[in-house]
């Protein structure tokens, strides 16, 4: 049958008035999926394209969400008990070791025997420097743990973003599919319709079924991805992973202004990741001072106080003693070896954090100016035209001027540029949330402060 305007208007007289019911549902039932494509093209920009949902249907935030993984994370708290833990460190190996009480009771048996008790206490004393220097690395102990703990926070923040955003992406794309699924039903009716007075093939109507299947079979696969992102979620704030979770709330694009100059400095003057290796290069530094000090003696001091029973006299003894480094050449000498050694490799983790960390940086840049271009083409150029054509195409197929396979290649190109506009406004979001973690915290906001040393 010929799809030309000229062969099909003669016949058009004989249609049943049904069919132009028909022909005019699909019609008006296109025109909300339009209207609602227009403004889910700015819903980046215009707070009012939120979408109602039904009653009952809970939204979550993403803040409540991070406040809940900041103070319910098991992996966050463990950092932050790692750090209390090196903390309690440093007092304990500044203070001298334990004194020692001494009893004793001596006789010697000469012509005059001595006998009688002794008593008193001995003291074991570092060589000057050795204590503050264990200090010193005990401390940056402490400085690192603060910073992983910091890293560690922020890169479940950026984690749960993503997660957040994919269950976004996943609910918007639940809802284009379902508006999508009622459209085609309407196109197999129509379809149907004209087959039943000759004026569309049987093919248009295996067609519809078989989209309708496929429509079917995304929508199960993005029901599966929903349930696996709420786990996902749940497992990050210690929630049971079957435990119910809401809806996300409607996600807000905005233009990275920060040039990547900027972002490369914040990452090497905030980024946790790389302080945690600075203050690793730091504490194996004081490891080496500490290391080349053992070559130094301890001492231990002994005073004694003397009772000889038989003549009633009191008594003191004084001993020093020196603890001498005789086997240097495999103790003293391996051990700062085995410092400089450590030092060395903490600096090379430094440059290849550092080096890792630019790379992150480059890459959630140019992921963000992608995803900006993308939005704003698909925004303001693809799906107005996609809708443009939709419509077109619709109208056409209803006198006979247009197939029913570019009919439904028309949908589906909008369907497409619908879905990739929402998934580029997520991937622009994500690609934000991957530069925070490791920024150092917002961008939009104010810079941490760095302290004194870092």
């Amino acid at each position: 049958m010929s799809s030309g305007g000229a062969a099909v208007k003669p016949s058009l007289v004989h249609i049943p008035a049904w069919v132009f019911s028909a022909l005019t549902l699909s019609v008006v039932g296109l025109t909300p999926l339009c209207a609602s494509g227009a403004q889910e093209t700015g819903g980046a920009t215009r707070p009012d394209s939120v979408v109602h949902m039904a009653p009952g249907d809970d939204r979550i935030t993403l803040q409540s969400l991070i406040e809940e993984v900041v103070a319910r994370s098991p992996e966050i708290k463990a950092a932050r008990e790692r750090w209390e833990a090196a903390k309690a460190v440093v007092p304990q190996v500044q203070t001298l070791p334990d004194p020692r009480l001494q009893l004793g009771y001596q006789r010697m048996p000469m012509t005059d025997p001595l006998q009688g008790a002794m008593y008193g206490f001995g003291q074991e004393i570092p060589f000057p420097g050795k204590l503050r220097l264990k200090g010193e690395v005990a401390q940056s102990d402490v400085d690192r743990l603060e910073q992983e703990f910091n890293a560690t926070r922020l890169r479940l923040i950026a984690t749960l973003k993503e997660a957040y955003f994919n269950l976004h992406y996943v609910h918007k794309s639940i809802e284009i599919v379902e508006k999508n699924k009622v459209l085609l039903m309407q196109f197999e009716k129509t379809a149907k319709a004209r087959y039943s007075v000759g004026q569309a093939a049987q093919q248009d109507v295996f067609r519809a079924q078989v989209e309708i299947s496929r429509v079917l079979d995304r929508l199960a696969v993005l029901d599966q991805q929903k349930e696996s992102l709420h786990a996902a979620i749940n497992r990050l704030v210690n929630r049971p992973p079957a435990g119910p979770l809401g809806t996300p709330e409607e996600i807000q694009t905005t233009i990275m202004t920060i040039p990547l100059q900027e972002l490369s400095r914040r990452a090497d003057e905030f980024s946790p990741a790389l302080l945690a290796t600075a203050k690793s290069i730091d504490r194996s530094e004081r490891s080496v001072s500490l290391a080349k000090r053992q070559y130094y003696p301890d001492f231990d001091l002994t005073a004694l106080g003397l009772r000889n029973d038989r003549t009633n006299d009191n008594g003191y003894q004084v001993m020093v003693g020196i603890k001498i480094p005789l086997f240097y050449e495999t103790k003293q000498k391996q051990g700062v070896r085995e410092a400089r050694a450590s030092l060395e490799g903490a600096r090379e983790d430094f440059t290849a954090t550092r080096q890792d960390l630019l790379f992150q940086v480059k890459d959630g840049f140019v992921q963000a100016q992608r995803a900006e271009r993308l939005i704003t083409i698909l925004r303001d150029a693809i799906i107005p035209q996609a809708t443009l054509g939709l419509q077109a195409a619709q109208a056409g197929y209803a006198v006979g001027k247009v197939d029913f396979l570019t009919l439904l290649n028309s949908l589906l190109t909008l369907q497409d540029s619908q879905l990739e506009l929402h998934g580029e406004m997520v991937n622009h979001e994500k690609a934000l949330a991957r530069l925070e973690a490791v920024t150092g915290g917002p961008l939009g906001g104010p810079q941490p402060e760095r302290k004194p040393g870092s």
